[in-house]
């Protein structure tokens, strides 16, 4: 039997919730033991970066925090349009998309467009790391993501 390669969706990386209010999200977490909380590291730039609204992304505000096992991203969307504001609109604060970690964002790319999913918006850098968001919304009921870090 040939070897089937695996689903990119494998290696839970990170829960994004977007949020009104990004300092009010982070103080509740924080009452509840949960942190510290740390900016969200932009890292180098992209040489490929396509999303709905560049401008939208690049005034997100995000903060994150490391669990044990996972972890969580607030993110607070700018007013301007783009999926995330989209979605707090429509729905209210809550799970926006859920990131998987992948060794080979390409090898994961090629593997999502056969298994039937659409890219809605990615980027990459230099060092092969980067994102991409797939249109899973409406049939997994989030948005599904990869992403490969960069080596440290």
């Amino acid at each position: 039997m040939p070897d089937v390669p695996l689903p990119p969706f494998r290696r839970l990386h990170h829960v994004c919730i977007v949020v009104h209010d990004l300092e009010r999200a982070v103080a509740y977490y924080e009452s509840l033991g949960v942190g510290p909380w740390f900016d969200y590291p932009k890292g180098d730039a992209y040489v490929a970066f396509e999303v709905p609204n560049p401008q939208a992304s690049a005034a997100m505000r995000y903060r994150c925090c490391d669990l044990d096992n996972v972890q969580l991203q607030l993110c607070q969307p700018p007013a301007m349009d783009c999926p995330q504001r989209r979605f707090l609109e429509r729905h209210g604060e809550g799970v926006y998309h859920l990131g998987f970690e992948v060794p080979d964002r390409a090898a994961a790319l090629q593997r999502a467009g056969e298994l039937g999913l659409r890219v809605t918006a990615s980027g990459h850098r230099a060092d092969g790391s980067g994102f991409a968001y797939f249109d899973t919304r409406e049939r997994a009921g989030v948005t599904l993501e990869i992403r490969k870090t960069a080596a440290r």
